[in-house]
């Protein structure tokens, strides 16, 4: 299979960026794009570190992501597995891109930029859902922001209720962990008690 080796190789197959897609970015926030960050629930956040890459889902209420002023955002960490795969690559290197989502829109929004992760108390207090505050707050510092057109959300159907797929079709994380640890963990026991794990550990 052939390998395309050199940018110009690519840019003689896809031409170059017409002005909306370049004049679209900008090292700032402006309210047009606050608009979405404030009614995203859900954002996947890209990280680099000395293992390799990572994308890890971030989801909470909307506007969960906060503006702190036009080049400062602000994500509070909650509970998880404690794998903590993004805050370790952004301590040791500190590039992160983040593309947030808003149900029903086919707009994505992009933002690249340099982050660092917090313990301060009074800040991870003030992102305090059901009586326990954040963990960490990870800073991101903007360098670029802009909105990624609908194409990839229309193509997919990802809104459309009639595509999604009935989970039961899936395989259960207690049958996948089950799978990759050779039968040391219990899948079935593990997928009954999930749900009133993540009931106590959600925030």
């Amino acid at each position: 299979m052939r390998r395309i080796e050199t940018v110009a190789e690519l840019e003689a197959l896809y031409g170059f960026p017409g002005e909306t897609s370049l004049v679209k970015e900008l090292d700032h926030i402006i309210p047009e794009y606050a608009a979405f960050i404030e009614a995203s629930p859900f954002v996947a956040l890209a990280s680099a570190g000395p293992e390799g890459l990572d994308c890890s889902p971030r989801g909470d209420l909307a506007g969960f992501v906060r503006i702190h002023d036009p080049r400062t955002l602000l994500m509070p960490d909650r509970r998880g597995n404690n794998r903590a795969d993004s805050l370790r690559n952004i301590i040791r290197d500190g590039r992160v891109g983040l593309l947030f989502l808003v149900p029903g829109s086919g707009t994505t929004l992009r933002v690249n930029g340099e982050a660092y992760v917090t313990d301060d108390a009074e800040l991870c207090e003030s992102f305090t859902m059901e009586g326990r505050a954040a963990r960490t707050v990870t800073v991101i510092e903007v360098r670029s922001v802009y909105f990624q057109c609908a194409r990839a959300i229309h193509r997919s159907e990802l809104w459309n209720p009639a595509k999604h797929v009935d989970p039961k079709s899936l395989p259960t994380p207690g049958k996948i962990l089950e799978v990759t640890s050779r039968a040391a963990i219990d899948g079935a026991a593990y997928d009954a008690e999930w749900p009133e794990r993540a009931k106590k550990s959600m925030w």
